[in-house]
């Protein structure tokens, strides 16, 4: 009972106290029911971007801006972030709203995304990210990716257009650094490829974010992701995605996909 009085008043609560939870709600109602892939200008707080997806962008905010999934305390003015799979910026904007002198490293694959990405930093002034049209991997060339017009362009994805895309070795950039204040990796299902390829450079960064993705039908390797950070001085914590009921029956069949999993790692000192 205590807990049900607890969590009922939760949304209005936020409602009268948090600007960001009101902006949601705002673009809830006016964009929730947008058909997937419907693009536009959006103005939120006081900011415009060009958006190739609403509905993805709405749940975008809320995670960013209401529930702040990436802030994190820096030792500096001006740290150094990686943000591995960019999409259109809304995290880069965070950052730099966050952290104004912030250094930040930018990779986003998709070109059409990346387009929107570029713009979207033009129209908000944010001209010193650092941008790349290419994707994160273990090593440089090129990869198959496909495009899905939104936020779920992956590496070997079979589903969509496929295209050629330039990567980069990220293992080889962080070894370049001298600290990494935060590591995001959002590339949707090729976060274990990476992070086994930067187990060695791991060391200079401070604080890691990972979106783990668990696709159907292929070997789940979670438990060795979290190995690899736990032998490389890590903490982490766990925030699942994509709750759902009746796990044991409903597996995720209609998504392509067993799990999604935000891991948040650090250090302690």
């Amino acid at each position: 009972m205590k807990r049900f009085l607890i969590e009922i008043p939760l949304p209005v609560y936020d409602f009268f106290t948090s600007k960001e939870y009101r902006e949601f709600i705002w673009l809830l109602f006016w964009f929730g029911k947008s058909p997937r892939y419907s693009s536009r200008c959006i103005r939120f707080l006081r900011y415009q971007f060009f958006v190739p997806d609403c509905a993805s962008f709405i749940w975008q905010f809320r995670e960013i801006f209401f529930e702040q999934i990436y802030k994190f305390t820096a030792d500096r003015p001006d740290p150094v972030i990686y943000d591995c799979g960019a999409n259109i910026g809304t995290s880069c904007l965070y950052f730099k709203i966050l952290y104004p002198n912030a250094r930040i490293k930018a990779f986003e694959a998709d070109p059409n995304i990346f387009a929107a990405f570029q713009k979207n930093m033009k129209d908000n002034n944010i001209l010193d990210v650092e941008v790349f049209n290419k994707a994160v991997w273990h090593s440089s060339g090129k990869v198959r990716f496909g495009v899905d017009g939104a936020d779920g362009g992956a590496i070997d994805q079979t589903d969509g257009a496929i295209i050629q895309v330039e990567t980069i070795r990220l293992g080889e950039w962080l070894a370049k650094e001298e600290q990494v204040d935060l590591l995001k990796i959002d590339i949707e299902g090729a976060e274990y490829e990476v992070i086994a390829d930067c187990r060695d450079a791991l060391k200079k960064v401070r604080n890691l974010f990972i979106e783990c993705h668990s696709r159907s039908h292929r070997e789940q390797k979670l438990d060795q992701i979290l190995a690899l950070l736990t032998r490389n001085g890590f903490r982490y914590y766990l925030k699942n995605v994509d709750a759902r009921k009746c796990p044991f029956v409903n597996r995720g069949q209609e998504l392509k996909m067993d799990f999604q999993i935000n891991i948040f790692a650090y250090r302690e000192s």
